[in-house]
């Protein structure tokens, strides 16, 4: 565990803060540290204590060698008390910790109470700590971390200073690694450190327990073919082979390499997330040619570059992290994987109730045709589908706003804007729209953009785009579908009223019906 914050790996921005809040004597009486396990939190936090205490002067350098920093670097020092939060969730017991915030330290210059995942306190617990952080005494400090900082309350958030801590890149974990074995002299294959790295997902913490693990399981040496073992990671060639079977359109051959790689006893989740990351570098390779990582096997991302449209590609990667996301659910983690690849062999993009034409047998599939412009689908995208433009045609009227909206390829928080307002007048090159003051939130410049690209798209050529919150004149889209919403409502109320079987049950029993307890169909 790093003792100084230079060593430190990845938080540059809070260690760069605290460092110069400590050397000109600007300290605030509470701090809380944010970010997902094993990113440096609690580390953070104890040097920021070493360096209150340190027998040599509050500053961003403690001596390391007093008898406060070392007693704090081995966890024995009296004025610092650290809690799990997690353990001491009653009110008792936080009143029991807090009970002598008024006394002076015994030995330091401040008393420091680090408080880990804060987050699991009861409400009534946060209310006893909101007293103290409300007049804390001038000798003590708090120092809180936690991974979910939604659960703190506001008015505990508004009296710290915060500071959210950054996942690490695979970069920096594999860097930090290497380095760590240079200093042990422990013997190691570049190549296994990268596997490591994105086990770590971003935390330093774990990345050091699979290195421990790596070390124990190589009898002291970290090697690469361990490595895979260890976290069941498939080598890269062997889903290269896997990508090239599916270029081929060849399913016999795809399914042949599945069963290869079943002999592995694979771990299929992470098989996938391989997957992934190559097809990831081949779209890379194939948008920017000159971006190139030999580390990464860019060779034969190349190589696949040229088999795949970069049509091909996109989809592939979408279908799976589609499939990543639901393999969980499979009745058999085989199964999903081969249903994630089947999916890949079936459905090309851009042709609406096509499939690919498959080889068995192990023999190439047919030659494919160009592909085609790339055309996204309503159900993918989330919008509604646009209607197209015929050559020649009358150019929309856009002072029948609710129907442009209907037509309009829009989703989200978009489409809720284009709903709330209403028209206010179309120049030829400008559209002003009225925007119910009731929804202003949702003019936003990202969802303002959106609905300008839309609206050119519906078009067919470019437009200025203005939205003024005031009052509306006439009826928005979003209030008619509430109108016709309604209306659909009361007449199902009325058809089940007038149901004979309901008029049956409500003469025998006495029975009524519940109003809004009925919905219509949905048409």
């Amino acid at each position: 565990r790093p003792r100084i914050f230079s060593d430190v790996v990845g938080q540059d921005h809070v260690i760069r803060a605290l460092s110069n809040a400590l050397d000109n004597d600007r300290l605030h009486h509470a701090y809380l540290f944010t970010g997902t396990r094993g990113v440096g939190k609690t580390t953070l936090a104890r040097i920021f204590s070493k360096s209150l205490n340190c027998e040599h002067g509050v500053g961003a350098t403690p001596c390391g060698t007093c008898s406060a920093c070392r007693e704090i670097d081995e966890g024995r020092f009296v004025d610092l008390l650290e809690v799990d939060a997690a353990s001491r969730t009653k009110v008792d017991q936080t009143r029991e910790l807090l009970e002598n915030v008024p006394y002076a330290p015994v030995r330091g210059r401040y008393k420091v109470y680090l408080i880990d995942e804060v987050h699991m306190f009861s409400d009534s617990s946060f209310n006893a700590l909101l007293k103290t952080l409300e007049e804390p005494p001038p000798h003590v400090k708090f120092l809180l971390a936690t991974t979910d900082p939604q659960k703190v309350p506001v008015t505990v958030l508004s009296r710290c200073l915060q500071f959210n801590l950054k996942r690490l890149t695979l970069d920096q974990i594999q860097a930090q690694l290497q380095q760590i074995l240079e200093n042990e002299k422990v013997p190691f294959e570049s190549a296994a450190l990268p596997h490591l790295a994105r086990g770590a997902d971003g935390s330093m913490r774990d990345g050091l327990s699979l290195l421990d693990q790596a070390i124990a399981f190589g009898g002291g040496e970290v090697r690469e073919a361990d490595v895979r073992t260890m976290l069941g990671v498939t080598a890269h060639d062997r889903v290269h082979a896997l990508l090239d079977a599916v270029a081929a359109l060849d399913g016999g051959a795809v399914m042949e390499q599945v069963a290869l790689l079943a002999e592995l006893a694979p771990d299929f989740e992470g098989l996938l997330g391989e997957l992934i990351a190559v097809l990831h570098r081949i779209a890379l390779t194939q948008a920017v040619p000159g971006m190139r990582d030999e580390r990464q096997g860019d060779g034969e991302a190349a190589r696949l570059a040229a088999l795949l449209s970069p049509e091909d590609v996109q989809l592939f990667y979408q279908i799976a992290m589609i499939g990543l996301r639901d393999l969980p659910l499979a009745p058999d983690p085989r199964a999903g994987f081969e249903m994630v690849l089947l999916r890949m062999l079936t459905f090309r993009p851009g042709e609406e109730g096509s499939a690919r034409t498959l080889s068995s047998g192990g023999q190439p599939g047919k030659q494919r045709p160009a592909p085609r412009p790339r055309v996204a689908s309503p159900e993918r995208s989330g919008a509604a589908p646009a209607a197209p433009r015929t050559g020649g045609g009358a150019e929309p009227d856009l002072s029948r706003w609710h129907e442009v909206v209907e037509r309009l390829a829009l989703g989200g928080v978009a489409r809720q804007l284009a709903n709330n307002c209403t028209f206010g007048g179309f120049d030829g090159r400008e559209l002003a729209l009225s925007l119910d003051p009731a929804h202003g939130n949702l003019r936003v410049e990202s969802s303002v953009q959106r609905l300008a690209k839309a609206l050119e798209a519906h078009l067919g050529r470019p437009l200025k785009l203005s939205i003024g919150v005031r009052e509306v004149s006439g009826t928005t889209p979003a209030q008619m579908e509430a109108k016709r919403a309604a209306k659909r409502q009361m007449d199902a109320e009325a058809a089940m009223s007038d149901d004979p079987l309901v008029r049956a049950l409500d003469d025998a029993f006495g029975g009524k019906l519940v109003p809004g307890s009925v919905r219509p169909l949905e048409e």
